[in-house]
């Protein structure tokens, strides 16, 4: 039974939770605007607490891995690296636009549906990308931004939930006859499939040398000029 411990800072919400073979066993959800780090710590106990175990007895650490907030991934980041490297643990970066898709569809039960996350990046930009039910992907992630021609790279013919923090600025774009979710609320919880799924294929992240995907290059230290 694989115990991994979660993290969601990508948003403006800080989120931990623990799973067992993806069974959720304790999660704790704060919405701390980008003072991830004073509660990042405490809530992490707090979970662990909850499910009965101490941390040591985890067998992975997941975390949300961007696009997002360059503060609030930099901190899930380096939270979940410093937990890997103190306890020999491996690390899995779960993207955050999959897990999101990961985390909704089940309020939707129409097969042929296709998720669209619209994650805020600010002014009339979103981090999206478009995604089955089964998280196969048919557009990529990228910082879009909503002009004309409005979405165009969702296939034609085929119905999309629209959610995330970036729907209620785009309602007026959306296609016609899609559905618009405003009430899609980011936990560390959505990431328990996918990390699942990669720590059964024994994918890892490289603990010393893994970065968040910020969304923008211009985000990352390594771009500045």
């Amino acid at each position: 039974m694989a115990r991994i411990l979660h993290i969601e800072t990508a948003t403006p919400v800080c989120s931990v939770s623990i799973a067992a073979s993806g069974i959720t066993q304790a999660v704790l959800t704060t919405s701390s605007g980008n003072d991830h780090m004073s509660v990042i710590t405490g809530n992490i106990l707090a979970v662990c607490e909850q499910a009965g175990i101490g941390l040591k007895d985890i067998d992975a650490v997941a975390v949300s891995s961007g696009p997002g907030s360059y503060t609030g991934l930099r901190i899930g980041a380096s939270t979940a690296k410093g937990i890997c490297h103190a306890l020999n643990k491996p690390l899995i970066a779960v993207p955050t636009l999959l897990a999101m898709v990961s985390g909704i569809q089940e309020k939707y039960q129409e097969e042929a549906l296709l998720f669209c996350p619209l994650m805020d990046a600010r002014r009339m930009e979103v981090y999206t990308l478009v995604a089955d039910r089964d998280c196969n992907i048919s557009a990529p992630a990228r910082a879009y931004v909503i002009e004309e021609p409005y979405f165009d790279f969702i296939p034609a013919g085929r119905k999309t939930v629209f959610f995330g923090s970036g729907v209620e600025k785009t309602l007026n774009f959306l296609p016609e006859g899609s559905i618009s979710d405003l009430h899609y609320f980011p936990s560390a919880e959505h990431l328990h499939l996918l990390a699942l799924q990669q720590f059964n294929r024994q994918i890892f992240a490289d603990t010393a040398y893994f970065e968040p995907e910020y969304g923008k290059e211009f985000y990352t230290p390594a771009k500045k000029q």
